[in-house]
């Protein structure tokens, strides 16, 4: 793709507040904002059957809307049980078929905790896990489906930045979910200028390459958080205290002329937050 990709995570309150009531009136309600993008929300369980998400994806087609969908939150990579390790690729599984059906090709997968583990064991037990979910989907015939591990929000969490890149480096197919408000409150507002922003856009391309560097998977909101990490997603619309803010990464999107997927995860403006952050870009760039 030639430019980003911008859209909500799930459907902002102000789409069911104009009486739309089926995710299906979505794609037509996002290409009238001019989005572009949107990630279909199964955190809580893969509750979509497949002709459900074709019909989606049917719609998401017909008005240019690329899509992507957030797998089970319980997934746990790094489980010292089997059986949920073994879940866990099968959620990963699931998840790719609907993606699939839908047209997609990303899916976000949280990392979930150590496992009593010591990061660095768990880290491996999590990549060799994500391997395991690839080769699944290799053998059903989803090998386009890219599995992108999220940075996490909790500092006692699997998922910061070097971990995510990690996992990613296990399997060049992976793309990294850069989370960049859970980046910022598990390094409690490490992410408060450009120059900030710009080491993990370079750490993403030295590590993974120019081309993965440049179209990775992106979340973003303002976050508020304690000495743990993350506590709850704010709008841009609050009152200024907890960040990150997103002119600064816009404006290095644009400047190096990068490509990510940009999915906003504002607490019920994340379409409209999604738009802001468009306009930025397309500030920045000079449109």
């Amino acid at each position: 793709m030639e430019n980003p990709l911008f859209g909500p995570a799930g459907s902002s309150a102000s789409f069911a507040a104009e009486g739309h009531t089926s995710t299906l009136e979505a794609p037509a309600w996002l290409a009238a904002r001019g989005l572009t993008a949107y990630e279909y929300q199964c955190g809580h369980g893969l509750r979509v059957k497949l002709d459900t998400a074709a019909g989606f994806g049917a719609e998401a087609k017909a008005h240019g809307i690329a899509v992507s969908l957030h797998a089970p939150y319980y997934i746990s990579l790094a489980s010292d049980d089997p059986a949920k390790r073994d879940n866990s690729v099968r959620y990963i599984l699931e998840s790719a078929r609907l993606v699939s059906a839908m047209g997609g090709t990303r899916i976000v997968v949280h990392p979930g905790g150590l496992g009593g583990l010591a990061r660095r064991d768990a880290a491996a037990l999590a990549a060799r896990t994500l391997r395991r979910a690839q080769e699944a989907l290799d053998g059903e015939g989803l090998s386009h489906v890219h599995i992108c591990p999220e940075t996490m929000g909790k500092i006692q969490q699997l998922g910061d930045l070097d971990e995510v890149l990690f996992f990613c480096g296990a399997e060049e197919r992976f793309l990294p979910c850069i989370d960049f408000g859970h980046l910022n409150a598990r390094t409690l507002g490490g992410l408060s200028g450009k120059a900030d922003f710009a080491a993990v856009l370079d750490a993403v391309r030295d590590r993974l390459g120019e081309e993965r560097g440049r179209c990775f998977h992106a979340h973003f909101s303002r976050i508020e958080f304690s000495k743990g990490g993350e506590k709850r997603h704010l709008t841009f619309a609050e009152p200024l205290g907890f960040g990150p803010e997103p002119g600064p990464l816009m404006e290095l999107v644009a400047e190096r002329a990068l490509t990510p997927v940009v999915i906003c995860e504002s607490a019920g403006t994340q379409a409209e937050d999604a738009a802001a952050m468009r306009d930025l870009w397309r500030a920045a760039r000079g449109a």
